[in-house]
């Protein structure tokens, strides 16, 4: 374990004496220092500009916290945005504060926090603890069934309505806050609204879906799907957040035991996420957030970037310290990059430095089309490697696109060089359809009222129940106001007598296996094998084969969420939890009383008796949510960061990513094409500062070489089409103080610069002779 103290000396600013580095370090280290070690009372804003080291600082500052504060790990509740983050800060703190310490701290993204308190004080929010949470490709399904009778009245308004698009629209309305009822309201009253209020309101720009006739039909929709979720005993990912504020709102107990929270990634935080953090921190009035306004950029996805002001008025102690220091990129990168967001005159004031040398101009180039743009994109990643004498592999490139659609030119252009590459952000490992099977049989066996894994799996495998039969027991299971699994139950033990023999001879097998897993999970079989057990009483392996071309990989990813079953259960989160909420002072304590404390556990105990039942010690464990099972399952359907394990993810390739999929990453090198008028800004963008910071992040991911192209025309729309440069670009390249900032010269890498690379990317420098054979090659 590390000695936190030593690593905080490493930020001290007097160990740097006599060192010939500059002020800027000196006062980065020191900032660095006052951050991990500010007041635990006084709210904390940390704005951390782009390879500042924040993933470190917010750590340190959990270890300090518990180390040199003295707050208990239990009683702090770390928020991250991704699993990946989250873990990756468990593994620092691991180092930091041991196992056992780092293993009660409540530590992972908002969904997830919200999931493990909701089962276990689901009552009180009116939801039972058994719910499934359910996907965005199950939302779209329920959706899409929703929107049939209404396709009719679209159509001949030749307006079009697709379920993702719905699924989006009543996305955003949650993460507002917005209820069924709330957006009926809102309907309404645009619907009440004059004409001339109407032409008031859009002339301000503030135009929406929710009114006319097309706001009537969301509204219903939004009511039907909502309905459906309840009757299917399920959440969506946004439920998720929208119970969790109710709870912890409703209840100050389920936060009673928090003494600090600690949010990462600050600016990526929605309404109902600010709203979270503020109720949990409600007893101790705590707060750490790290974020950086110049990195908001996802807004699409609701995120308010007004959540820093808001923090300031909510708590109004809070103070900021900033961090200015990069790690990561040439100071000629970062020249670049301010150049481009300091556009924005009403952003918060603040800039970026480096102690890495100045190292080659970024590029900026013009082709005539996206085919001879992709071309020279593909030969300087040639080039580059062989200049570089083999210091740079195709691993250290990457290719940054505002939209997925402009791959194919690149993707083309890289196979035609025979450059391996891959394309991030591809098909999830719990979006494998392979996968998705048989969670839903294990969703079923947990929650029979889920009837989006009923319609997955009654027919895989194969068992000759035709969709006419399915549609049936739908149809019964409305009338009698039950699921669909349990309509087929009841036909099996022969309560719904009314159906002929072979339907019922084919459901059979289906509802036996379903019967045998539920009695092995009810007997608390781990996870693992419960897996196994579905896939061997199944025979999963025997329909692959039979189904699938590719069974072995997708065999091979089934083994895999075996692995993934074993790291659940190794994780204990029972001990876990029966440690982290003891009694400890009162901070546990409703406010104004003054009796007896009483810990989340026990209050948990009391919710158990709201309803009368006198449940047995092992009904109230499953009541409140924590069974293995169901553990299992959250963690699955939570993971949603967990890429596909790949066999060749060993070799190095060429990364083509998103802008948006790139952030909190970093290459070596980084091509960002189509630097043009609808693309930055999308033609789509609401808000075109949020667009200027996306190009931001996306030259701040580059270490040592940045290049930036564009084209006279592209392709749209099946022709081609007159482009001009993008407004943030061109900004900096018509400024007679900013347009050395770009060059059209493509580096040469002599050895100086060669020199200044390895520093920045930390690798050992090439001999002069292997620099001459790649060339030569």
């Amino acid at each position: 374990m590390a000695d936190l103290n030593a690593l905080l000396g490493e930020l001290n600013p007097a160990q740097l004496r006599g060192s010939s580095r500059t002020h800027h370090i000196v006062s980065s280290r020191s900032s660095r220092l006052v951050a991990v070690q500010h007041p635990l009372q006084v709210p904390l804003q940390i704005l951390a500009g782009p390879g500042s080291g924040k993933t470190k600082v917010l750590t340190m500052r959990i270890a300090h916290l518990i180390t040199n504060c003295y707050l208990p790990p239990w009683s702090l509740c770390a928020v991250t945005f991704t699993n990946k983050a989250a873990n990756e800060m468990r593994e620092r703190l691991v180092k930091l504060i041991g196992k056992d310490n780092t293993a009660q701290i409540k530590m992972g993204t908002f969904h997830a926090l919200c999931a493990k308190f909701l089962r276990k004080y689901s009552r009180v929010v009116g939801i039972e603890g058994n719910f499934t949470v359910c996907d965005a490709d199950e939302s779209k399904k329920i959706i899409a069934k929703l929107l049939k009778p209404y396709k009719d009245t679209l159509s001949n308004k030749n307006i079009t309505l697709k379920e993702n698009s719905i699924v989006g629209i009543i996305s955003k309305v949650k993460a507002k806050g917005w209820t069924a009822d709330d957006a009926r309201r809102h309907v309404e009253e645009r619907n009440a609204e004059t004409p001339q209020q109407r032409k008031a309101r859009l002339e301000k720009g503030k135009n929406d879906l929710w009114e006319g006739e097309i706001g009537e039909i969301l509204a219903e929709i939004y009511k039907s799907y909502e309905k459906t979720l309840r009757d299917s005993n399920s959440l969506d990912f946004d439920d998720l957040l929208v119970f969790g504020v109710k709870l912890f709102a409703q209840h100050a107990k389920a936060s009673s035991w928090c003494r600090h929270v600690l949010v990462d990634e600050y600016q990526d935080t929605n309404i109902m996420q600010y709203d979270l953090m503020k109720h949990i921190a409600r007893a101790s009035q705590c707060v750490t957030i790290v974020g950086d306004p110049d990195q908001s950029i996802y807004g699409w996805r609701s995120a308010e970037v007004e959540n820093l002001a808001k923090m300031e008025r909510d708590f109004p102690t809070t103070q900021q310290i900033h961090l200015e220091q990069n790690y990561r990129s040439t100071s000629s990168i970062l020249a670049l990059s301010m150049a481009i967001v300091s556009q924005d005159k009403g952003r918060i004031q603040k800039t970026l430095h480096t102690a890495h040398p100045k190292g080659p101009v970024p590029v900026l180039r013009i082709f005539p089309i996206e085919q001879v743009e992709a071309a020279f994109v593909a030969a300087e990643i040639k080039r580059l490697v062989a200049y570089s004498g083999g210091m740079f592999n195709w691993g250290d490139f990457v290719v940054l696109l505002r939209y997925n659609a402009h791959s194919r030119a690149i993707e083309n252009a890289l196979q035609k060089e025979r450059i391996p590459n891959r394309v991030l952000a591809g098909q999830k490992f719990f979006e494998r359809m392979e996968i998705k099977d048989v969670l839903a049989y294990l969703q079923l066996v947990d929650n029979p009222q889920f009837t989006p894994a009923f319609l997955r799996v009654v027919n895989v495998p194969a068992r000759a129940v035709g969709e006419k039969t399915v549609h049936q027991i739908t149809l019964r299971a409305e009338e009698l106001k039950i699921s669909p699994m349990q309509v087929v139950e009841r036909i099996i033990d022969g309560k719904i007598p009314d159906v002929k023999p072979p339907v019922k001879k084919k459901l059979f097998p289906f509802v036996d296996t379903l019967r045998i897993l539920r009695k092995h999970a009810n007997a608390g079989i781990a996870p693992s094998k419960l897996v196994n057990a579905v896939v061997d009483t199944i025979n999963y392996a025997d329909h692959l084969r039979k189904t699938q071309p590719d069974c072995d990989s997708r065999w091979d990813n089934v083994q895999e969420l075996v692995n993934f079953a074993s790291e659940v259960e190794g994780s204990a989160p029972d001990d876990v939890a029966r440690r982290m909420h003891r009694a400890d002072d009162d901070i546990h304590k409703e406010k104004g009383d003054e009796s007896e404390e009483e810990s989340e556990e026990e209050w948990a105990d009391e919710v158990d008796e709201f309803d009368g039942d006198q449940a047995q010690p092992g009904q109230a464990r499953a009541a409140r949510g924590d069974t293995p099972l169901r553990l299992f399952l959250q963690a699955s359907m939570l993971s949603t960061d967990t890429e596909t394990p790949e066999e060749e993810k060993s070799q190095a390739k060429v990364t083509i990513s998103t802008c948006h999929a790139a952030k909190g990453l970093e290459w070596p090198v980084v091509m960002i094409p189509a630097v043009e008028c609808g693309v930055f800004p999308s033609t789509r963008a609401e808000d075109t500062a949020e667009e200027r910071r996306l190009l931001y992040v996306a030259c701040t991911r580059a270490q040592s070489l940045l290049y930036l192209t564009h084209t006279e025309s592209r392709m749209m729309s099946g022709e081609y089409k007159p482009q001009t440069i993008s407004p943030y670009v061109g900004a900096v390249r018509t400024d007679p103080q900013t347009k050395d900032l770009f060059t059209e010269t493509l580096p040469a890498l002599p050895l100086e610069d060669r020199k200044t690379i390895a520093t920045v990317i930390n690798r050992p420098l090439p001999e002069e002779i292997e620099v001459v054979r790649l060339v030569a090659e």
